[in-house]
């Protein structure tokens, strides 16, 4: 059974077809904060594919694997990231079991 994600679709640009201007504008603004800056671009990748992972984008996570791979980055690197945002994830997971404990309370006055 083929995938419901297609890699060659991170080679179309359709996404501006029914709004060109605002395409337009979400490039122009998408290329500024991956520009190098404060962080340079390797790093930016870096966080873009710990990112990647968290939303679990299969487009993103190939596209960032690659860019990361390009800037410089070796796996060692990019496993850690993808860790850094599992445990970013998973905390939060935890924490909001306080949610939970909250509303549990609440019934049981």
């Amino acid at each position: 059974m083929a995938g419901y994600y297609h890699q060659e679709d991170l080679a179309h640009s359709r996404h501006g077809q029914n709004a060109p201007e605002l395409w337009r504008k979400f490039s122009e603004w998408y290329g500024a904060v991956f520009a190098e800056g404060a962080l340079s671009e390797r790093e930016k990748s870096l966080i873009a594919l710990a990112v990647a992972h968290a939303v679990q984008c299969p487009y993103c996570i190939d596209a960032y694997t690659q860019a990361c791979l390009e800037k410089g980055s070796n796996l060692d690197q990019m496993t850690e990231a993808v860790h850094v945002a599992s445990a970013i994830r998973g905390g939060a997971t935890l924490v909001h079991g306080l949610q939970m404990r909250n509303a549990a309370a609440k019934v049981s006055m």
